[in-house]
């Protein structure tokens, strides 16, 4: 007995599936994290730009030509003491990137090492840690500054270890809520169910699940250090002359604000830049690691 005919059907191949979007491929759409992005940018180029090449030496002085317009010698004028401004904008961001970048450091490592102890020893040790960082944050960055400049006196280091240290107890107590989150978790409790101990848990469970959330407010905190180093260098305590820095050129124009307020414009509009494209870059990466937002875009 011979087998049924059967017709073969031509059925439609299912699609493969689209790869799924890349970090980069979605942030590249982010509005925020693009212009955060070219601003923080600019700036670092032109931290880094000032370490090969300046028009001028910012440390040059030359009383004839103070207070000179912008020319095509000196692009933005000349400030009081005869020195190319733009050579003082590429120097100065130079000085305002190292405080925040170790400032910052420094807070993060504090912050996030006590902030992990904390989650992960409770009882004793995490309240005296809070308390620790209840009684730090009771000291802002210029009080901090005022106290160590009577101790060791002004200057770049002085500006760091008062912003450094002022950043400690913010990190603290975000690492020690992120992290109380996720001891929460039932992977978390399944690890210590299996016998790991605290701190194999926080290394390979609870940091890499908050690390993100550090990230963020690492560009959020660097914005802050780059505001306290300009206002320490303002007020006398911060960078010291003849190291050009952007809170310096505030201090040294604002005698001249009738005769030419531009001095103040430029160092001024640095710092926006600055401040503006780090929480630019700090919202956009918020967005983009949070995976609710991330599977609407």
């Amino acid at each position: 007995m011979s087998a049924p005919l059967t017709t073969s059907v031509d059925l439609p191949i299912a699609p493969h599936p689209l790869p799924a979007k890349t970090f980069w491929g979605r942030a590249l759409r982010h509005r925020s994290f693009v212009l955060g992005g070219v601003l923080s940018l600019l700036v670092v180029a032109s931290a880094l730009l000032s370490l090969v090449w300046t028009p001028w030496s910012p440390y040059e002085i030359d009383i004839a030509s103070k207070l000179r317009p912008p020319s095509a010698a000196h692009w933005l004028g000349t400030d009081t003491f005869g020195r190319d401004i733009v050579s003082l904008l590429l120097a100065g961001a130079r000085a305002t990137i190292l405080v925040g970048i170790i400032a910052v450091s420094i807070g993060l490592t504090f912050g996030v090492c006590l902030g992990l102890i904390a989650s992960a020893k409770r009882g004793w040790t995490e309240e005296i840690i809070m308390r620790f960082s209840d009684f730090t944050f009771a000291f802002p960055a210029v009080l901090s500054a005022i106290m160590l400049a009577a101790v060791a006196g002004p200057g770049m280091l002085t500006s760091i270890i008062a912003i450094g240290i002022f950043q400690i107890p913010t990190l603290i107590r975000l690492t020690r809520g992120s992290a109380n989150a996720i001891w929460a978790r039932e992977y978390v409790l399944a690890a210590r169910a299996s016998g790991k101990g605290a701190f194999r848990i926080t290394i390979e469970h609870v940091l890499p699940n908050i690390l993100s959330i550090l990230i963020v407010q690492a560009t959020i905190q660097f914005a802050l250090a780059i505001l306290a180093e300009a206002a320490l260098s303002y007020l006398g305590l911060g960078t010291q002359p003849p190291q050009p820095s952007w809170g310096r050129m505030l201090n040294d124009a604002q005698t001249m604000l009738f005769q030419s307020p531009m001095l103040a414009v430029y160092p001024g509009a640095a710092i926006a830049i600055a401040v503006l494209g780090l929480n630019l870059l700090g919202d956009g990466l918020r967005d983009l690691f949070d995976p609710r937002l991330a599977r609407e875009r």
